[in-house]
């Protein structure tokens, strides 16, 4: 009688327990959440500066950017695809912006509305080129991304005699621009740069677009199967070049974020960071087949490499460090979602 009653009271909890650790499991993001954490307790204990106001803000900031594009590569890459053009991007629109309000004398918001258009054309030619001839979006935006290489440099060289544009502070319309793109809000001793304001609404307005809505369905349906999602009538075609145009749109926040800031833009600005978003979106639960991970998980991918990045800088280590880092992260980062992946599955049948 006295077993009977033991086990009755244990058994509830028992499958509290287990309850929660099988909605923790099926979360894309929790690998992502637990590196955070042992990353900012590591530099917390080994660099004063990690966790000064002046720290946190300049981890922040370099997180921000990286965020923004990291956020919207991983709605793409769970839609199946990849974006190699996303990093020259930043620069494509910078520039167009820059030589429009600086050579030609424009306003500033008119520029900026001028390269929002190019950047949105670009993202939907690369989303109906990848549907209408089945390409592989790796191949396809691989070209797209040394077309626009090439135009950033000509272009630039052929206005301006340089590979540079500069000089947008005396553009009309810099100052409203400025503000909404580059201003500094201090909370305390912290300096938080609007960029950062940026990545956690887009990171938030992702998010609810991902797991509220019908096209947030609709990407996870092409990511997992294209012919199932196309089987039950999902828009697979249109889903992808929004996908596309969103990851083209995050190019051109962060390029105007940089070039208003900085108050100028170079032309090889961007190329390379393309792996880097893409191994935020990986170590945040996106998986390179498709189908699943999470944006919320992206941008804590984006947060761990601005605290290794900048923890290293405080620590005094050689900044080579970080990329073995990088190495490291990534490997981990595709064991472990694997593994995540293979585990959610169990839990849902």
């Amino acid at each position: 009688m006295t077993v009977q009653t033991k086990t009755s009271d244990t058994t509830p909890f028992a499958e509290v327990k287990a309850s929660i650790l099988n909605r923790l499991i099926v979360r894309p993001e929790i690998g992502a959440l637990l590196g955070a954490l042992v990353v900012f307790l590591f530099f917390s204990i080994i660099t004063d500066k990690f966790l000064s106001a002046l720290g946190v803000s300049t981890w922040l900031d370099d997180a921000s950017t990286l965020g923004i594009m990291a956020v919207a590569v991983a709605m793409l890459m769970i839609g199946g695809e990849f974006d190699l053009s996303a990093g020259v991007m930043t620069a494509s629109t910078a520039l167009i912006t820059g030589l429009l309000a600086v050579n030609a004398g424009w306003n500033v918001w008119l520029a900026l509305a001028v390269s929002l258009v190019f950047a949105l054309a670009v993202g939907a030619l690369n989303g109906w080129v990848v549907m209408r001839t089945g390409l592989p979006s790796f191949i396809v935006t691989l070209g797209t991304f040394l077309a626009l290489q090439g135009l950033n440099l000509g272009v630039t060289r052929w206005v301006t005699g340089t590979v540079q544009v500069s000089g947008i502070r005396s553009a009309d319309g810099y100052q409203s621009a400025g503000w909404v793109f580059a201003s500094t809000t201090n909370i305390g001793d912290a300096r938080i740069q609007a960029s950062v304001v940026w990545w956690i609404v887009l990171t938030a307005i992702a998010a609810l677009v991902l797991v509220r809505t019908r096209f947030g369905n609709w990407i996870f349906a092409v990511g997992g199967s294209l012919p199932s999602a196309r089987a039950v009538g999902v828009p697979a075609v249109r889903t992808k070049i929004i996908l596309f145009m969103t990851t083209a749109f995050a190019g051109w926040v962060v390029g105007a974020c940089n070039l208003l800031r900085f108050a100028g833009v170079q032309a090889n600005q961007g190329v390379g960071l393309e792996f880097q978003y893409i191994i935020a979106a990986v170590v945040g639960g996106c998986l390179l087949t498709g189908g699943f991970g999470s944006v919320v998980g992206a941008a804590i991918g984006a947060l761990i490499f601005g605290m290794a990045r900048q923890g290293i800088v405080f620590a005094r280590w050689d900044s080579d460090w970080f990329m073995l880092f990088l190495g490291v992260l990534l490997l981990s980062a595709v064991l472990v979602n694997n593994a995540f992946k293979k585990r959610a599955e169990r839990v849902r049948r």
